[in-house]
């Protein structure tokens, strides 16, 4: 197909509430370049960094928990994940889905016409492995929340599997988020994990992809949602009720303490999952929905030589292995809600109040 001129966008116009999301039908079609290829977007997911750079929960001198607000303290000048400004007008939106139309010179030409899957992770093709030159879609380049969007050849994989495009889209962020997370720990077959949070899109991600693993997985979730977290694969699941019941209760489930925590929600329990830690045990965050500053007992990590890791920009080959558990039906989606681009404002707000399972989508086809 030739692609038009312009196109329907939702575009960021600046740091604030929904209200800074506007979509417009006369943005132009990006021009991929000799690398590149242009895909006509079909749908795409929502995640939390969507919403963290909409409100520049990112910068330093925000210090709330990630509800949607807080961006009247923001300093715009370290409000992305990368520490850096923002350049509006920007289309966000990392998880995308949908099909090759046009190709660069350099780029593969056969990736036209193929129903693909983007990393969102644009890193130097010189050396990938630099992470001060790691680029995300829809933070630094524009994302997926349009009928097109332009991204490197390498980012783009062809996918098999009769998923629709909507649940295709649930996977980009949050799986190859939750994969980093245990590949950092190495989490092996034997090995128990308590994963708060479980029912959000990287919590259930998780919850899946340990117990893909062999591990004993106690998760952590609203009541709510406790049949449809132990569908996922957990051995068991404890109410959500506060940071002392929660980190009590799991260690009383799973028998003893953890041999490691997955953690995406932060907040005052942080310093409580450290006490639940065996010796050498491991924590490991990427996300801090309940908020950044927490306190510790330091002598908690040394006494028990924890380790603790961050898991933000993965290496080469982690988003090929996701690929490949998704077409072999090694894990599924969790779609748990999709809207129009048209209400994607309605969609952020849904996204932030947290009482959907698992991912929620915008659909563009």
């Amino acid at each position: 197909m030739n692609p038009p001129n312009t196109m329907r966008a939702a575009l960021l116009v600046g740091h604030g509430g929904p209200e800074m999301l506007q979509v417009r039908d006369d943005v132009p079609v990006p021009v991929p370049g000799p690398d590149d290829v242009l895909i006509a977007v079909a749908a795409c997911g929502i995640n939390n960094t969507d919403i963290n750079t909409r409100v520049a929960w990112y910068s330093k001198s925000v210090t709330a928990a990630t509800s949607g607000e807080g961006y009247a303290d923001a300093d715009a000048a370290d409000s992305t994940w990368g520490g850096r400004g923002v350049e509006f007008p920007r289309i966000q939106g990392a998880d995308v889905v949908g099909r090759v139309v046009a190709a660069g010179e350099r780029a593969d030409a056969a990736l036209v016409g193929r129903r693909v899957m983007v990393e969102p992770w644009l890193k130097d093709p010189a050396d990938p492995t630099d992470r001060s030159k790691a680029r995300y879609l829809g933070s630094e380049v524009d994302g997926g929340f349009a009928e097109f969007a332009a991204v490197p050849a390498v980012n783009v994989y062809p996918v098999e599997s009769d998923l629709s495009d909507a649940e295709l889209a649930t996977f980009a962020c949050a799986s190859s988020t939750a994969e980093h997370m245990l590949q950092r720990i190495g989490l092996t077959a034997g090995q128990s994990i308590a994963v708060p949070g479980a029912s959000g899109g990287v919590g259930s991600a998780l919850v899946q992809l340990a117990s893909r693993r062999g591990a004993h997985v106690v998760a952590i979730s609203g009541a709510s949602k406790a049949t449809q977290v132990l569908e996922l694969g957990a051995d068991a699941v404890v109410p959500r009720q506060g940071p002392d019941h929660d980190v009590a209760a799991a260690v009383e489930a799973n028998g003893g303490p953890f041999d490691a925590v997955a953690d995406v929600v932060g907040g005052d329990a942080v310093g409580l999952w450290l006490d639940a830690l065996a010796g050498r045990g491991r924590y490991v965050t990427s996300g801090a929905i309940a908020g950044p500053i927490v306190e510790v007992d330091l002598r908690t990590i040394y006494l028990n030589d924890l380790e603790l890791f961050g898991a933000t920009i993965y290496g080469p080959g982690l988003f090929a292995d996701l690929v490949g558990y998704i077409e072999r039906g090694e894990i599924r989606p969790v779609l748990g809600g999709t809207f129009p681009l048209e209400r994607i404002r309605e969609a952020q707000e849904a996204f932030v109040r947290k009482e959907h399972f698992g991912n929620l989508v915008i659909t563009l086809s």
